[in-house]
C-alpha cells in the first residue's frame, strides 16, 4: 500500500507544482512583479512550508538537530540537487541584479547561521537564542521589502492585462496548487521513511537525507515546471528565496519557540551549505548554470551525501 500512496503522491506533486506556477505567472503578469520575484516570494515561501513544519515542531519537541539539521539539508539539496538538476536539462541564466543582492544575501545568512550554531560570539554552548531568531526575522523583512521595492521602482508598462475573473483564478491556482503540494509532500515522506525502515535502514540516513530531501520535494518540483515553461528565473528565485526563508524566518520562527543548541550538525554540514551559497555566486559571474555547471553541482551533492553514510552513519 505504500508503494501505491507513494506514486499518488509524486504525481499529487507534479500537478501541484504545475498550479502553482501557473497561477505565480498570471500574479506576476497582472502586477508587473519579476518573474524572479514572484518565484521567490510566493513561490519560494509556498514550497518552504513543509519545512516550516517540520523545523517548528522539531523545536517544539526540544530537537533543535532536527530544525536546523532540516534546513541546512534542504539549503544544500536545493542548490547542488534542484539547481543542478534543473540546469543539466534547462540551463538557467543568472541576471546582474540577483548577483548584487539576492545571492549574497543567501551567502550572508548561511554565513551568519553557521556563526550562530557554531557559536562564534560568545563562547557559551552554540545555540540560536531568541535574540538571535529576532535577527534572522528582520532579515526575512527586509528582503521582502527589498524585493518588491526594486521590483516596482523598474516595473515597465506591459500590453498584457490579466481580467479580474482570470486574477481570482490564478490565486485559486496558487493556493490550490501548494495546498496539493504540501499534502502529496507530506505523504511522501511519510510513506517513504515506512519503505526505508522495512528495509533496515536506520534513523540517522532517514532523518538526514529522506527528511531533508524530502521537505524540498515542492522546490524541486516547482523548479522543473517553471524551467519546463521557459522560466527558469522563476526556478532559480524560487531556489534563492527559499533558502533564505529557510534560515530567516523558519529557523527565527523556531527559536522564538525555544533556544536551538544544536550538537549532530557538524562544521562539514554548515561548510557544504555556504560553498553551494558562495558556487552559485562563482556560477553566475560567468554568465549562469549551464549544464556542465549543473553536472558539477549534482556531483558535489552525491560526494556530499557519500560522506554522510560513510563518516556520520555506519
Amino acid at each position: 500500500m505504500e508503494y501505491v500512496i507513494l506514486i499518488l503522491s509524486l504525481a499529487g506533486i507534479v500537478f501541484g507544482a504545475d498550479f502553482l506556477v501557473a497561477g505565480a505567472v498570471s500574479i506576476a503578469r497582472k502586477y508587473r512583479v519579476s518573474n524572479f520575484v514572484i518565484g521567490a516570494a510566493i513561490v519560494g515561501v509556498g514550497t518552504s512550508m513543509p519545512e516550516l513544519v517540520v523545523s517548528f515542531l522539531g523545536a517544539v519537541n526540544g530537537n533543535a538537530d532536527v530544525a536546523i539539521g532540516n534546513v541546512v539539508g534542504s539549503n544544500i539539496f536545493n542548490i547542488m540537487g534542484i539547481l543542478g538538476l534543473t540546469a543539466i536539462f534547462f540551463p538557467v541564466a543568472i541576471e546582474r541584479k540577483n548577483l548584487k543582492f539576492e545571492i549574497p544575501l543567501c551567502i550572508g545568512v548561511s554565513g551568519i547561521l553557521t556563526l550562530l550554531a557554531l557559536n562564534f560570539f560568545n563562547g557559551t554552548p552554540a545555540s540560536i537564542s531568541r535574540l538571535d531568531g529576532i535577527l534572522l526575522l528582520s532579515l526575512f523583512a527586509l528582503f521582502m521589502w527589498y524585493s518588491f521595492a526594486r521590483d516596482r521602482k523598474q516595473a515597465t508598462p506591459t500590453e498584457e492585462v490579466v481580467e479580474q475573473g482570470s486574477l481570482w483564478m490564478a490565486i485559486t491556482k496558487v493556493v490550490g496548487g501548494l495546498t496539493l503540494l504540501i499534502i502529496s509532500c507530506d505523504l511522501f515522506v511519510d510513506n517513504a521513511v515506512a519503505i526505508a525502515k522495512s528495509f533496515g535502514v536506520n534513523d540517522a540516513f532517514i532523518s538526514l537525507t529522506l527528511i531533508a530531501c524530502g521537505t524540498s520535494l515542492p522546490e524541486l518540483a516547482a523548479s522543473i515546471v517553471a524551467a519546463v515553461k521557459r522560466n527558469t528565473d522563476m526556478a532559480l528565485g524560487n531556489i534563492i528565496g527559499s533558502n533564505i526563508f529557510n534560515i530567516t524566518l523558519i529557523l527565527g520562527l523556531s527559536s522564538q519557540v525555544m533556544p536551538l543548541t544544536s550538537s549532530g550538525i557538524t562544521h562539514i554540514d554548515y561548510t557544504v551549505m555556504i560553498v553551494a551559497a558562495v558556487a552559485t555566486l562563482v556560477i553566475g559571474l560567468r554568465g549562469g548554470v549551464n549544464r556542465l555547471s549543473g553536472a558539477v553541482l549534482v556531483a558535489g551533492f552525491v560526494l556530499y551525501n557519500w560522506y554522510l553514510i560513510s563518516n556520520q552513519i555506519i
